[in-house]
């Protein structure tokens, strides 16, 4: 029963029979049996019938939902019985936001050291994909903001503290509020590249113009860092840059990074687990390496929400 829950968890993933049939590495005629004999065994119509794959109805939603809940379970039991027979291994699914991506390796590398037979798969998504993935176990962890909007039914582990820079050229920089600070309103005079309004940090950065007294429309608009980064390099942009940003391209002379004031924001970055007992071995083992992670601030520490 288990593997044909593990296709219907596969078949809303992929949102297609045969795609679904591949991630699961059987033929689509196997997965589209194993519908129909889900199906005759819980006595409930479970996929909307058509010629694709058109979605679920209503008790196949609430089957999807307990599938879910019950291979998460399993795979939590493998991984405590395998760290008490040899260490933790498996994989790990982590989804972070793009402003904390540089901070991955914090995380990563020590918790690596320590459990070398784990692997990672590391999404860039937004905060609110964070927690969809969450409550659909379709992540193990995520790192995204712990003290704005925060996530619901969730654990959390603080590994740093986020300042938003000034980012741009240093051979265009104009500081009226002196060489080392600027303030939010005059940043707004600068011709802008933010990240999209989908990403937490811009709401975070239109409600500190706002606290200013000031409002801007970016020139450009990108959910990228990489990209958001090379448009400042290369263009006649500035930017609001998270601060690991610039600290993860410190050995460029070209730039300038600057703390923002008037108003001063900081929020808390961490990492996110699902509320549910027991937590798995895996995603405990993350936590406490988190909690012994040292950030940039000296944040550290772990709480139930």
């Amino acid at each position: 029963m288990l593997r044909k829950y593990a296709y219907l968890v596969a078949l809303a993933r992929e949102k297609h029979f045969g795609r679904a049939a591949a991630a699961c590495h059987v033929s689509q005629p196997t997965l589209s049996n194993a519908m129909r004999q889900l199906e005759a065994a819980l006595g409930v119509p479970i996929v909307e019938r058509g010629p694709a794959f058109r979605g679920f109805t209503p008790d196949g939603e609430t089957v999807l939902t307990h599938a879910r809940r019950m291979l998460a379970e399993q795979e939590a039991l493998t991984q405590t019985l395998r760290d008490r027979s040899g260490g933790l291994s498996g994989t790990a699914r982590l989804g972070v936001i793009p402003t904390a991506l540089p901070a991955v390796p914090d995380v990563l590398a020590p918790f690596a050291a320590r459990h070398p037979a784990v692997r990672f798969v590391v999404h860039s998504m937004s905060s609110r994909e964070i927690e969809r993935g969450l409550n659909t176990y379709d992540l193990d962890a995520g790192l995204t903001y712990l003290d704005n909007e925060p996530l619901p039914d969730v654990r959390r582990a603080t590994l740093y503290v986020e300042t938003p820079l000034f980012l741009c050229r240093r051979d265009t920089a104009v500081l009226p509020d002196g060489p080392g600070r600027i303030t939010w309103a005059d940043a707004a005079a600068h011709p802008l590249c933010l990240l999209t309004p989908d990403m937490q940090n811009r709401r975070i950065t239109e409600a500190a113009f706002r606290t200013a007294g000031v409002t801007v429309a970016p020139a450009v608009e990108t959910n990228s860092l990489i990209n958001l980064y090379a448009l400042v390099r290369h263009g006649p942009w500035a930017s609001i840059a998270p601060s690991r940003l610039p600290e993860a391209m410190r050995d460029d002379p070209a730039l300038l990074a600057v703390p923002l004031v008037e108003p001063d924001v900081r929020h808390a970055v961490g990492l996110v687990y699902a509320d549910r007992d027991p937590p798995a071995s895996l995603v405990q083992a993350l936590a406490a390496t988190v909690s012994s992670v040292v950030g940039p601030a000296g944040a550290r520490g772990l709480s139930r929400a």
